[in-house]
Order: structure tokens, then sequence, then C-alpha cells
């Protein structure tokens, strides 16, 4: 059956059980550590992994961090993957090289954060309205910000490399000892988002999650897809939501029977991030959480 696109309205959240292990897992029963893996290039790669602590092989989920980088609510996501039984990789995909890893520093980038922060949430993608609200900044901080914008917004990321990065991140779990081999999915959060349908592109993974993300370019990557596919998006996010009648085409196109969109309206870009004020919708989240949960059950258990 063809899944197309999905208006979700009036949500009723029920978190039914789809846990690994029959119950929610403690943070005690954890493992969760920075460790680095064999990135493309013989570069290393930083990443947090959180996994159950059992001898067990357990499937595996890949989390793709948003244009922020690592930060703590990635790693918080990783861990409430772990506690539902999966083993959980967040690669630090700025951690490849000292050209990136110096702009992107966890400083420089709550600097840039914060300030987006404080842009209405409809003009954070119209470039000259923040180039007029940066210019009132302090000069100091606006050059750090700037460095940091020109990196994350103006082509200063090496896209290309990091999704090579992602792509041995598969293969770095496929050869782990606590890894079910061939169960690996992804999941990504804005910029993250777009990186987990290209890595389903571009690497054999069993499962791929886009939390409002780019689609790929060009599209017709769509047809390397072997894997069952979520997008879920915010109904308010314009920028993401024009393009969304290329991606159910594509699928279509290319007879990738196994898709879903969810659509939430009402909620903005990044509505699933907690920490974000402006933009966390709970409800929408919840729910999201909840479809997250049953197509791993389903993709990567079964």
């Amino acid at each position: 059956m063809i899944h197309t696109l999905v208006i979700v309205a009036g949500i009723s959240v029920t978190l039914k059980n789809y846990s690994l292990f029959g119950n929610h897992m403690q943070s005690s029963d954890l493992i969760s550590e920075m460790i680095t893996y064999q990135g493309a290039d013989d570069l290393k790669i930083a990443a947090y992994m959180a996994r159950p602590k059992t001898q067990e092989r357990r499937p595996a989920v890949i989390v793709i961090h948003e244009i922020w980088g690592l930060v703590d609510h990635i790693k918080d996501v990783a861990n409430r993957f772990a506690r539902e039984g999966y083993v959980a990789l967040a690669p630090d995909l700025y951690s490849e090289s000292k050209e990136l890893s110096s702009v992107l520093t966890a400083e420089n980038i709550r600097s840039a954060w914060s300030f987006m922060q404080t842009l209405p949430v409809n003009k954070r993608a119209d470039m000259n309205f923040v180039h007029t609200e940066l210019a009132k900044q302090a000069v100091e901080k606006r050059a750090v910000i700037e460095k940091v914008m020109a990196v994350l917004f103006a082509g200063g990321l090496p896209r290309d490399r990091l999704l090579k990065h992602l792509v041995k991140a598969v293969d770095y779990l496929n050869s782990s000892p606590f890894v079910l081999q061939g169960k690996i999915g992804s999941v990504g959060f804005c910029f993250g988002g777009g990186m987990s349908i290209n890595l389903a592109c571009n690497a054999e993974t069993s499962a791929c999650i886009i939390y409002y993300g780019e689609n790929p370019n060009p599209i017709d990557l769509i047809q390397n897809i072997r894997c069952p596919v979520l997008g879920i998006y915010g109904g308010e996010d314009d920028r993401i939501n024009s393009n969304l009648d290329k991606l159910v085409a594509a699928f279509i196109k290319y007879k990738k029977t196994d898709f879903e969109i969810k659509v939430y309206p009402g909620a903005p870009h990044a509505f699933f991030n907690d920490t974000n004020r402006t933009t966390y919708r709970e409800e929408a989240a919840k729910d999201a959480w909840r479809r997250t949960l049953e197509f791993f059950s389903r993709t990567l258990t079964n």
C-alpha cells in the first residue's frame, strides 16, 4: 500500500509499549559514553552512544543532529531510544575537522542559536531580515555569529563528506558485537532530517525517519532507497513543506510503496525540540514520538 500525504488533526496520544524489553529501561540500565569511529577519508568522528547493558545484540538507530550540532537535546533523544532497547549512535558530524570544529564550538553555536531565537519564526529563513537584525548586535558578538552562520547557512558545510561519515556509521554499527547486523535505522531533525533521507539513498539501512528535513537533491536519488520511510513535518513549516509534493511524487514514480508522511497542523519547524520554547509543540511532539517508536518497532524488530 502506498501511503500519501496525511494531515494529522485532533491528535489523541496513546503511548503504547514499543520497548524491546517489554518495559522502559532506567538510566541505570544503560551505557552512555562519547566514542569515536572511523569516518570517511580516515577521519575520526566523535559520537555519543547510548545502549542497554546487555550482551544481546540489539537493533540500532543513528540519531542525526540539527544544524546546531550534537547538543544535549540530541543526546537526550539518543537516551530515549536506548531506554526503549535500541543501540543509539549520535555522530558529531562537526568533529570531522579542525576547520569545522574550531568555528562550530559549543559556545559559538549557542551564541548563534540564541540570536536566532530572538527572531520571529517566520523570518528566520529571510536572510535579508537576519542580517539587518544581526547588524544591531555588538561588534564582537556579531563577528562570532557571522562566522558560525557562514558555515551553517551559506554553503560552508561539506555535506557530501558529512554524508559519507554517516555511511561509515552504518558500517561501524554493523561490525559492533552488540548490534543486530542489518537492523539499522536512521532518524534526523532539521538538517539531520535531510541527512537521514540522504543516508537511506546511499547506504543499506532498514528504516528512515525524517523530521522536517530537506529532500534529496536531485530528487531522483529516491530511486536508490530500499527501506521504509516515515516523514514528519510541521504544518507551519512553509519552506520545507513547499517541496513535499515532489517527495511524494518521487516515491510514487519509483514505486517505493512503504512510505508515510505526517503533517501536524499549526506546528512550526523544530516542533519536536523540547528545549526550544518558541517552536516546541507538546501534543504534536508526543504523537510524533509514538509514531517513531511504532515505525522502528515494525521495521527494526520484526
